[in-house]
């Protein structure tokens, strides 16, 4: 049977966020994770997910001006000393929280810039992450974006990221499979899971179209909720969706459709 982690920075959002641990409990969640742990102290945090009983699944490094549209630095050729003081930060917080995988958020596409050059900053500073991570015990994820959610994004497709894990050599790199953006890139998911299984080590969800919960879309989820199971994913499934209406009154799908 699949695990459910709730994704507190999209779950819940109607409390403030170090209220939401206990929204994520009372609802069933045995496990959350979110973006960015960084505008609170790590003591705080950890404080609220060992009072509810929570596992911390993930977080991202740091990802630039979120507020101002970026959405990563990683493969931006100018602001590799940035890229390497957001690695420190994000394991300091890791090991203070029990975190065990960090998600690396490659940007969008520098206006003007190279490609080629674009693609070897992201490969140079994964392998300075994965380098930084391993000392910790701790593994690095790529995660592909959509294009039509996040125009110039870098990192599209799943076997663009297969593909950097064998140029990158890091044996803590792998794959954040979001099924929301690789549905609206390429399809294929149950198929595309099971080649690359080995390499996938935290899957992501969300129905298309609109982002919402399971069982608002087109994707068949109890299809892949069986398939996951067969194919023996033992990893977290994290709940990274839009609430259609309320978080609490769209959780009826986790039992209709993992039963």
């Amino acid at each position: 049977m699949p695990k459910f982690a709730a994704n507190l920075t999209m779950l819940f959002n109607e409390v403030p966020f170090l209220d939401r641990f206990e929204l994520a409990a009372k609802s069933g969640f045995k496990a959350v994770e979110f973006l960015f742990p960084y505008p609170f102290p790590a003591a705080d945090i950890k404080q609220r997910s060992d009072q509810h009983q929570l596992t911390l699944v993930l977080h991202n490094l740091p990802a630039g001006d979120w507020e101002a549209g970026e959405r990563g630095i990683a493969c931006h050729p100018d602001r590799k000393e940035e890229f390497r003081a957001g690695v420190a930060k994000a394991i300091e917080y890791a090991k203070a929280l029990g975190v065990h995988q960090l998600n690396c958020l490659a940007g969008k596409i520098p206006t003007g810039s190279d490609i080629t050059v674009v693609h070897a900053t992201f490969v140079e500073n994964l392998r300075y992450a994965t380098s930084e991570l391993k000392k910790a015990n701790l593994r690095l994820l790529i995660e592909p974006i959509n294009t039509f959610d996040i125009p110039g994004f870098f990192l599209n497709t799943t076997q663009q990221a297969i593909d950097i894990l064998g140029e990158v050599g890091a044996d803590n790199l792998f794959v954040q499979y979001d099924i929301y953006h690789a549905q609206r890139m390429e399809g294929e998911i149950a198929n595309t899971i099971e080649k690359n299984l080995t390499k996938i080590a935290h899957i992501q969800l969300a129905d298309n179209p609109g982002r919402n919960e399971p069982g608002t879309g087109e994707i068949n989820y109890a299809y892949l909720f069986k398939s996951l199971d067969h194919l023996g994913y033992s990893g977290w499934i994290g709940c990274e969706y839009k609430p259609k209406t309320t978080t609490a009154a769209g959780l009826g799908w986790i039992k209709q459709l993992n039963s």
